[in-house]
């Protein structure tokens, strides 16, 4: 009868037990200046255990069962569960979000280069793409020219110096501009698309032999990293290893980026089999290589870069997704109170609460199924859910929302509350007629939407003047890439600097000054130019000077389809013309130029 009189008085304490207990959670956030709201929990037959409550550390709300007993010295009360299941909230109720980071940047936000000087294309370019590092780049690719002249290739070969390698590299942003269907279709002169500029600042050949000898590291070295295949000395990206890390130092040396930053993959095609492709998925068909990036929402900014190779460059045990967002985010380089951006592959409750740890906001999508996320069906959102409605859990510093738009939408956050009253537009179609609606709409989406397309920015950017082709080498690939990234932050750097120039402009000006050439400082050609001259140095043998140095008319090839040989050419235009008294290609060629 004791026992049952003690039973009956715990039970009745039940309630008030359970707000206690509360209450202590939540003096535990306020250690960490967090406040966020209560949670709501379906509670059968509580029993505590006997003695005095003492204080314990948060759990989460998703622990599923707790086993509670009470003893005597005659006897032993049957065990009773107490199971935890959250119950979704809906928007009318109030969550309260964790106290704001403070945010404390490593340096003063933005371009860290002098406003007052003026910066041209090339110089902002040579930023990440110095004369050092390009330096180096000559010396590799020497080597490995000499490498393959060794083994018997049979084309001719001239070291290539600094000013040949800033040529080649304007060269492969003028194709990016200006794209054609190939790379020979660049240098045609029997063509209605001819185009002069490339071979007034090199061959054919010239550029062919670069591209298949362009490297970025040593051969040698090569040599000694291939032999450790197999073990975990091996690098799969020795290759590109110097000129990334160039590239990723030069990311983060001059530019400091601002509050909100996005973490998303890069997708490269590429059909080099180099034991790091994926399968794309915007594209099944294709492979190509991941790159994950981190970038400033406010403008598209590319902070700092790393090439996927496998789920084993990080051997933490924690996941990919996980030490892929760690990987980019240095607290010593950027501060913190920073908040992070991310799309469903990476967000996980164990990620968020790590980087709120680390003094970083945080906020992304889900993936219902994943693991820790709440599997919760109470009072959650159904098919037959209205749109605009809202359900969401708090646990800790971090809250789970769910929002029905045109189909569910989940995110979590630990930088935003539940609802703050946000509303979006939305239109709906009903009798045959549209209007525009509004729909409640969740803190996170809003700020999701509004930062995550900062991501976008850095993708257009690099999609307009792209100067990725095809190649049979994947390090190439991979440097095409790193120029991509180099232009677009030059760029980015300029506008906010200037900001007076529009992309197109400034990749006109920065291929004219790779390339060496200034439309505005060389005047205009005149019709006093085109005069015609030999088509070669003119010998002293009598016999030969009707023969040395023919070559084929371009006009007659392209009007008349035929190859009539000419000693004469162009002095402007540099092409061979016919000058007869019966076929004066010459005149007809400039009177149609």
């Amino acid at each position: 009868m004791a026992h049952e009189e003690a039973l009956r008085m715990i039970i009745d304490s039940e309630e008030e037990f359970t707000c206690s207990s509360e209450s202590e959670d939540d003096e535990d956030f306020d250690d960490e200046d967090l406040h966020p709201a209560q949670d709501t929990f379906s509670e059968e037959n509580v029993i505590p255990s006997r003695g005095p409550y003492t204080r314990r550390k948060h759990r989460s709300v998703f622990s599923t069962v707790e086993n509670i007993e009470c003893e005597s010295d005659s006897d032993q009360i049957p065990v009773l569960k107490r199971a935890k299941t959250p119950s979704w909230r809906k928007e009318t109720d109030v969550d309260v979000a964790p106290k704001s980071l403070r945010f404390l940047p490593a340096r003063e936000p933005g371009p860290q280069l002098n406003l007052a000087d003026s910066h041209s294309p090339m110089s902002l370019f040579k930023l990440f793409f110095s004369e050092s590092a390009v330096s180096n780049l000559c010396h590799n690719t020497n080597a490995q020219a000499a490498r393959a002249l060794a083994k018997g290739r049979k084309y001719s070969w001239a070291d290539v110096s600094v000013g040949d390698l800033y040529r080649y590299i304007g060269l492969v942003f003028y194709m990016a501009s200006l794209k054609m269907s190939s790379i020979a279709d660049y240098w045609r002169q029997d063509s209605l698309f001819s185009l002069p500029f490339p071979s007034t600042v090199m061959s054919r050949e010239r550029y062919r032999t670069i591209s298949w000898n362009l490297h970025m590291s040593h051969p040698d070295a090569d040599k000694e990293n291939d032999k450790k295949k197999g073990t975990a000395e091996h690098d799969q990206l020795f290759r590109v290893r110097p000129l990334m890390d160039t590239i990723r130092l030069a990311c983060k040396t001059f530019y400091h980026p601002r509050r909100n930053l996005a973490v998303k993959e890069r997708l490269v095609a590429c059909r080099a089999n180099a034991g790091m492709r994926r399968f794309m998925k915007a594209e099944p068909a294709k492979l190509g290589f991941k790159f994950f990036v981190l970038t400033d929402s406010s403008n598209g900014y590319t902070v700092d870069l790393s090439v996927y190779t496998g789920k084993n460059i990080f051997p933490t045990g924690l996941g990919l997704s996980y030490n892929a967002v760690m990987s980019l985010l240095d607290k010593k380089v950027l501060g913190s109170g920073y908040h992070v951006y991310m799309d469903d592959f990476y967000t996980s409750p164990k990620l968020l609460t790590d980087l709120f740890a680390m003094k970083f906001g945080a906020c992304g999508t889900y993936r219902d199924y994943r693991k820790d996320f709440p599997q919760s069906s109470s009072n959650s959102l159904t098919k037959k859910s209205s749109r605009g409605s809202i359900r969401w859990i708090r646990d800790g510093p971090l809250v789970y929302v769910k929002w029905m738009d045109k189909q569910e939408v989940s995110i979590c956050s630990t930088i935003h509350a539940a609802y703050t009253g946000d509303r979006v537009q939305r239109k709906v179609k009903a009798h045959d007629s549209r209007w525009t609606k509004s729909f409640p709409c969740p803190a996170p989406v809003t700020a999701y939407n509004r930062h995550m397309t900062g991501v976008d920015p850095s993708d257009q950017l690099l999609q307009y003047y792209t100067v990725q082709h095809k190649t049979m080498k994947w390090y190439r690939k991979v440097f095409l890439q790193f120029l991509d990234v180099a232009a677009t932050n030059a760029f980015i750097l300029h506008k906010e600097l200037h900001g007076n120039m529009t992309h197109k402009v400034f990749m006109e000006e920065l291929i004219e000054e790779l390339c060496g050439v200034s439309e505005k400082s060389d005047p205009k050609k005149t019709c006093k130019d085109h005069v015609p001259v030999p088509g070669a140095e003119l010998t002293s043998d009598v016999r030969k000077i009707a023969t040395v140095g023919r070559r084929i008319c371009v006009h007659c090839k392209a009007v008349r389809n035929k190859k009539q040989q000419t000693p004469w050419k162009c002095q402007a235009c540099d092409v061979h013309l016919c000058l007869q008294l019966n076929r004066n290609c010459f005149q007809e060629w400039h009177n149609n130029f």
